[in-house]
This record gives C-alpha cells, structure tokens and sequence, in this order.
C-alpha cells in the first residue's frame, strides 16, 4: 500500500496535540489541518464553521460520475482526558511500546488519519475511480453532532450526497476460542432519554407519610433498573448470530438462534447472569433499554417535596419509536408516574448483506486469513444516524486487529487511550483496498 507508516502516525500525532476536547471542542485547527495536508497534495478543500471555531472540513476526489458517492466521515472532537490518570500524557502523542498514545488514538482521530492517508494515496496512484470519494472530518459528535454533521447535512446538504459511508464504530478485530471475528457495524440504536416525574403531598420530615414522591419515583426506579423489555429482532442480530452460529460448531449452531426466541432469550439470560459484559451485550442488542442516571429531589432534609424527577437514558432499536419505549415502560413505572421524552436521536440499520459488505468481507480475508466478518449493532450512537435519515447506507468500518493485552472497544473514552503503528498501517492499508476495488 502506498502510504507509509511514517506519515499516518505524523497525521494522527500531529491531530492528537491539538486539544478539540468537547466542551468546548474548537475543532478549527484541526479542520485546518486536515486542509493544509489536502492542499499540498493538490486536493481542494472548504472549511465551514456552525459556529466561531467549530469547524467542520470537507474534500471531493472526482470520480467518472458512473455511480454516485462514497462518503468517508469522521469526527474531529474528543471526551475529556485527565492526566493524572494516564501513563502518557494525552495530548502530547507519545511514542512508546510500539503505541501513539492520546486521547483521539481510538476515537476517533485514528479513523481520520486512516481516511486522509487513504484519499492522499488514491490520488498518487491515479486510481480510476467510478465514484466521486468525499472526506468529511466534522466537529461536536460527542455532544450529539448538532454543530457538526447535523449542521452541515442541514445547511450543506449537496456537500454529503453519497450512496455509502464509511463511519467509526466497527471493523474491530475480537479473538473469540480459536476464532478471529471482526464486527462491521451496520446498525445503531437510537437515543430516547425520558424524564420521569412523581407527585406527592409536601410535608415536614419529621412526619413521614404514604404519599411520599422521593418513595413513589425511587420504587418506580428499582422496577425500571430490574425490568427486561419485550424482545426484538434486527436483521443485524440475525445475521450476526447465524453466521456465529456456522462458524463456533454445533453446540454454538444450536443454541445461538434460542437467543432469537423472545420466550427462550429470558432463561438464557439468567444463565449469562455471571458471565461479565456477553448478558448485558446481547441484552441490549435484542431490547430497548433503560438506565435510570440522573435523580433530583427536594432542597432540604427536613422537607418532604412535593415533587421528585429522574432522567432515564432510554435506547431503541432499529424499527422502534418512543412511543414504542414509553407503552414498554408504562406498566412498569405505574400510573402515577409521569413519563416525557426529552431527546429523540433515530435509530438505524443498514443492509447487513450489501455489495460493500462483500468487498469488507473479501478484504479482510485476504489480509487476515482465516477470520470472519460478522455485522454489528452498536448500542451507541454516533453521526452516521445523521445520513442514514437521508437515506444513505452507513457503515461502521475502522478496521484494526485484536492485540494481545489491548481490548480496542474498552480503549474508547478511557485512559489510556492508543494504537500501535502496526495496527494504524493495517487499517489503512485494508481501507486503501476496499476504496480500490469499490468505489
């Protein structure tokens, strides 16, 4: 591939030392950047900015016009770091243990130096291309994207007009036994955090009574956190665990498609009860969900309020609607507590089987031999809901190996964050190859 490994990590180095952390993000720099390194190799690009220093870059590398766009999206802005918490400092890019370290190195600068190198060296090659290759590194993803690609896909709409996106989320390697799997992500849960509201009758503390609204939320609560909502399918999940299936033996044959039986699933659930992160996983995959996190009540110990209120981080699966979430929770909180959706993000799901999925497919198996693609349902959000509304066929695809010591999904928004340089050309080097052979 012809992208040296030497000027990935320059990209991706020189994008960790500059601090978009969010709040308050200050993308610009780092769109300008990504600008001064397309210019120089003869790429044209326009910098926008939702708002003074959120900015937002966007190339074009023309194809043919014989088939419409390929969209390379990333995100510019990162969650805060604390440095006392890490080995390396965060915003420095150190070099250590074959590793880039900072904050960025997973989520999600790396995807942007891959994408960069990618659409620099299809350039150099005079790779004939069929289709036109946007790069759009954008700002504000961690706070929901509404000065990023929300903004541009309203006021800029033209600028992202393309038949696939290659997004973060997926494409990480997961040893699993003897086998060596790679999750695309091809779907996501959509957002629906719910505020919930209880009512009682005001009254000195040193008087309890029944009608008590901290008592009447806190109980509604402790039902919520324990309830498992009813069972859904994606063909994301179906796929996922047929394909699982095929590959793990006959006992993983049989018994993963009993996790697609809404009256099986629950016992199965029970038996993963203790088996770490793979219960909650699958859970939220198969189910809405809701995580109660914020409570507020009352402004003095001893005063009984006449009012108690907690936010729940509600997420729903492709197909589903709040009004979906809020008739699943309602017998479960009671009557007498109110329920209001806050904050709406859609769902989505892309075809799990697709001519790109092919080319993931074929890719990755030749540079890692062996191993097997699964598509992925992301139980976050990030800003490819953004385009999969307008109707394009977003896929989480950031391809790295599984490296001993490193678990890649844990990395993201932890200390400690980082690649090694080997798994940086690997990426890329599987990027350049998909872009070759489809765009």
């Amino acid at each position: 591939m012809p992208i040296q490994t030497s000027e990935l990590t320059r990209f991706l180095c020189d994008l960790v030392r500059i601090d978009t952390t969010n709040p308050p993000g200050n993308e610009l720099p780092a769109a300008q950047y990504v600008a001064n390194v397309l210019r120089e190799a003869g790429i044209d690009p326009v910098i926008l900015e939702s708002a003074p220093g959120r900015g937002n870059v966007i190339a074009r590398l023309k194809g043919d016009g014989s088939a419409r766009p390929m969209l390379l999206m990333s995100h510019l802005d990162v969650v805060p770091a604390e440095p006392k918490e890490w080995s390396h400092p965060p915003f420095q890019a150190e070099l250590a243990d074959g590793c880039i370290w900072g904050r960025g190195c997973m989520d999600c600068k790396v995807l942007t130096a891959m994408q960069l190198g990618v659409l620099l060296a299809l350039k150099r090659d005079g790779v004939p291309l069929h289709r036109d290759v946007i790069l759009a590194a954008t700002a504000d993803e961690e706070a929901g994207g509404e000065l990023g690609m929300q903004w541009l896909v309203e006021q800029h709409p033209s600028l992202l007009d393309a038949e696939y996106a290659i997004n973060e989320g997926g494409g990480f390697g997961l040893q699993f036994g003897q086998k060596r799997f790679y999750l695309v992500d091809s779907g996501e849960k959509g957002v629906c955090w719910i505020k919930l509201t209880a009512h009682g009758t005001p009254g000195h503390g040193s008087m309890p009574h029944s009608d008590n609204a901290v008592v009447k939320l806190s109980a509604a609560l402790t039902r919520l956190g324990g309830a498992m909502l009813p069972h859904h399918r994606t063909r994301s999940v179906e796929r996922m665990l047929h394909i699982v299936g095929q590959e793990m033996g006959l006992a993983a044959r049989l018994f993963l498609p009993l996790l697609l039986s809404p009256t099986i699933e629950p016992v199965i659930q029970r038996m993963l009860a203790k088996r770490g992160q793979l219960g909650p996983a699958l859970r939220a995959v198969l189910h809405n969900t809701v995580s109660p996190t914020v409570v507020r009540a009352g402004s003095k110990t001893n005063v009984i309020p006449a009012e108690a209120g907690a936010e729940v981080d509600g997420r729903l699966l492709p197909g589903q609607t709040p009004d979906d979430l809020l008739r699943e929770i309602r017998p479960i909180i009671g009557p007498e507590i109110e329920a209001q959706v806050i904050k709406h993000g859609a769902s989505w799901e892309s075809e799990p089987a697709s001519p790109l999925f092919d080319v993931f497919v074929q890719v990755l198996g030749e540079r890692d031999p062996g191993c097997v693609v699964l598509p992925f349902l992301m139980p976050g959000a990030s800003d490819g809901r953004f385009l999969a509304e307008r109707g394009v066929r977003v896929y989480g695809f950031s391809p790295m190996r599984q490296e001993p010591g490193m678990n890649l999904m844990q990395l993201m928004h932890a200390p400690d964050e980082r690649i090694s340089e080997a798994n940086l050309e690997f990426g890329a080097d599987v990027l350049y190859d998909v872009l070759k052979r489809f765009v």
